[in-house]
């Protein structure tokens, strides 16, 4: 890497975007933070992000927005911290599926499951079954310590957020290999770090 952008990240301590800040941790990555109050969004973000979402990430001039987006294009702005199999990798390929695995799928399974809501015919649904996607994660994890088996990539970063905040709310059972996956990220020394200053700023937004 020559050079880094200026970044900027549009964060809420109680969304999605926590994700985010725990992979600017692992990647050691300087970014200045914007707090969004859900109630009152600023202009910039909107300006950036018609959507008004959160995570929204400024890089220079460019805005990179969508979770799964923003961790792919953080990972690969730091290649010395090894968390994003460059091209020519093995794990490129299984890396991606786990990331687009994610957002594709099992994330809309926990919707539906959460507003009850049936998935209509497998050949409709972008998922198939809820049942399926939570084995398949169930086994995924199984062959641990990570989701790519030994090594830690930004991957595990997206999922283990996720999951952490997914079996707090019941929606994915806390089976023995899922636990274990969630107890090994969340004592990670980057973790640790980006929650304690979430709740910091979630005391300001309260």
């Amino acid at each position: 890497m020559t050079s880094c952008p200026q970044l900027k990240l549009f964060h809420n301590p109680q969304s999605r975007s926590s994700c985010i800040r725990i992979l600017l941790e692992e990647l050691e990555l300087p970014c200045a933070i914007e707090l969004v109050d859900f109630k009152n969004k600023p202009e910039a973000l909107l300006a950036a992000n018609p959507l008004g979402k959160v995570p929204t990430l400024l890089a220079d001039d460019a805005v990179v927005s969508e979770q799964i987006a923003i961790v792919q294009f953080l990972a690969e702005l730091a290649p010395g911290k090894n968390l994003s199999p460059a091209l020519g990798d093995p794990l490129r390929g299984p890396y991606l599926r786990a990331l687009a695995l994610y957002g594709s799928s099992f994330e809309p399974a926990m919707i539906d499951k959460a507003q009850k809501r049936d998935s209509g015919s497998p050949g409709m649904s972008p998922y198939g079954s809820v049942e399926a996607v939570e084995a398949l994660v169930r086994t995924q994890l199984s062959k641990g310590p990570w989701w790519l088996g030994e090594r830690f990539t930004a991957a595990d970063v997206l999922w283990g957020s996720a999951l952490s905040w997914i079996t707090q709310f019941g929606l994915l059972a806390k089976t023995p290999e899922v636990a274990a996956y969630i107890e090994r990220f969340q004592q990670r020394p980057a973790v640790v770090k980006a929650r304690a200053k979430d709740a910091a700023d979630a005391a300001t937004l309260a």
